[in-house]
């Protein structure tokens, strides 16, 4: 029988072979939720020139306080057309250009108008309310470094520095494949023995949701024919996820039909439960995944295995979940054999974050895990963990 990986063992495995994907130019427009592949700097300063913070007038420092007249008025994209002289003041909207000759703006509640002049009670330090020309971020800076998902903030960071186009990692193209005779389609009328695929539809919103490109091939039978078509055709993708058919029995067929067409097995069977029964392997370079027809297992084994390595594809340099402290509303009971992620609710309050386990753990319940929006790792050993205890846990996005 062949060992069982650690976790650790089997995430190493994994991110070693998931080698970046090429890089591709990507419209800033069309970039939400790609990853960078290279830095982009900055084109233009930001701001690009001086301009003001507030809504008011732009003076120099030193006739502060004191009376002036207001000779010019400078909006937002319409600069003032004279330059500022000794006594003199120019209205100024937020954003616009302080004009040559200011050096700070006074805001609007803090002068006296009188028709075309304006009186300041007290005086105004040099620079005050005034957004200096690069105070941003300079031309030829970075703006957004290499290996970063890019989110609303990056965007309209790199718009305003004037970066038009992004080097992103090319979206990595991920074929999803159900496996078992007694797979329907949602809609259709359950005939004996049947149940609906769910495991596809699941896996395929998760693995979008951090950038992949899904094809959801059509549930393959449980005969050697059509698990050998389906898997052909998946193997053409650069990664291949098939859920089901990865155990024991005799329609398990997942793994032989893999191996006689060419993917090389680096692991089967992790230390964990739900998932136990996961494959990881490679043609060329396809990764291929075989994760346990139960939905939890699968879930499970998409949240450690599958989306680090679709992070890994992309460039990112933490791939792996991110692995956030809480403490445990109720006490759970270890595996002396396997880590263990318990579906649980996650709250806050004045202490932090605190993890209810939910009722109805077999991996069967996908149903009682909808509820669950956190995977708690309770790590393999003997005993009890105690409500009160402090745990690892996995956010479920």
């Amino acid at each position: 029988m062949t060992s069982l990986r650690t976790i650790e063992e089997a995430q190493a495995l994994v991110l070693a072979r998931a080698e970046p994907l090429d890089a591709e130019q990507v419209p800033v427009a069309s970039a939400a939720g790609r990853v960078s592949a290279r830095a982009a700097a900055a084109v233009v300063d930001l701001p690009p020139f001086a301009s003001s913070a507030m809504d008011g007038f732009a003076i120099r420092a030193g006739d502060a306080p004191g009376r002036l007249s207001v000779v010019d008025r400078a909006a937002a994209g319409s600069p003032a057309g004279l330059a500022l002289g000794a006594g003199e003041a120019i209205e100024i909207s937020t954003g616009g250009v302080v004009p040559d000759g200011a050096d700070a703006v006074i805001p609007l509640e803090y002068v006296v108008q009188h028709d075309n002049t304006i009186e300041i009670a007290e005086g105004i330090a040099p620079g005050a309310h005034v957004r200096p020309r690069g105070g941003d971020i300079a031309a030829g800076d970075v703006v957004v470094p290499a290996g970063v998902r890019l989110g609303p903030a990056h965007l309209g960071a790199l718009a305003a520095a004037g970066i038009a186009e992004v080097t992103c990692a090319r979206r990595p193209r991920v074929a999803l494949l159900a496996t078992g005779s007694e797979l329907v389609a949602v809609g259709t009328p359950l005939g004996p023995g049947q149940i609906y695929e769910s495991n596809g539809l699941m896996l395929a919103a998760a693995l979008a949701a951090i950038g992949a490109d899904i094809e959801l091939l059509p549930t393959a039978a449980d005969d050697e024919p059509a698990h050998r078509e389906a898997i052909a055709r998946g193997l053409g993708a650069d990664v291949l996820v098939t859920s089901g058919g990865v155990s024991v029995g005799p329609h398990d067929l997942v793994r032989r039909i893999e191996a006689e067409l060419g993917v090389e097995e680096v692991f089967w069977r992790v230390a964990i439960k739900p998932g136990k029964p996961i494959s990881f392997g490679v043609r060329g370079a396809t990764l291929v995944f075989g994760l346990p027809g139960n939905p939890v297992s699968s879930l499970v084994g998409c949240e450690l295995f599958v989306k680090p390595a679709l992070r890994a594809l992309q460039g990112i340099d933490e791939p792996l979940p991110r692995v956030e402290r809480g403490v445990l509303a109720a006490a759970l009971r270890r595996n002396d054999a396997r880590d263990e992620f318990v579906r649980a609710r996650s709250r806050v309050d004045r202490d932090g974050v605190v993890l209810e386990p939910l009722s109805g753990q077999e991996s069967h319940m996908i149903a009682r895990a909808a509820a669950a929006d956190a995977l708690v790792h309770v790590p393999r050993g003997d005993g009890v963990l105690d409500a009160g205890s402090t745990v690892g846990w996995i956010r479920l996005d």
